[in-house]
């Protein structure tokens, strides 16, 4: 779990998530929002898949 919450890019991707949360209240709810999200969602996703390739390739190097 520590490799995942320490990482920078599933940080980046947590901290992202503060301006989208920001436009969602502030913004219009309109098309743009529902990507806004999802293009958040797939950051994040892209950034845990990233933390568990690394994992894998440092236990195979060992």
């Amino acid at each position: 779990m520590r490799k995942y919450l320490f990482s920078t890019a599933v940080l980046s991707s947590i901290f992202s998530a503060v301006g989208v949360i920001r436009a969602t209240t502030a913004g219009p709810r309109d098309w743009r929002l529902l990507l806004m999200w999802v293009s958040w969602a797939a950051t994040f996703a892209i950034a845990l898949g990233t933390v568990a390739d690394e994992q894998k390739r440092r236990e195979l190097a060992e």
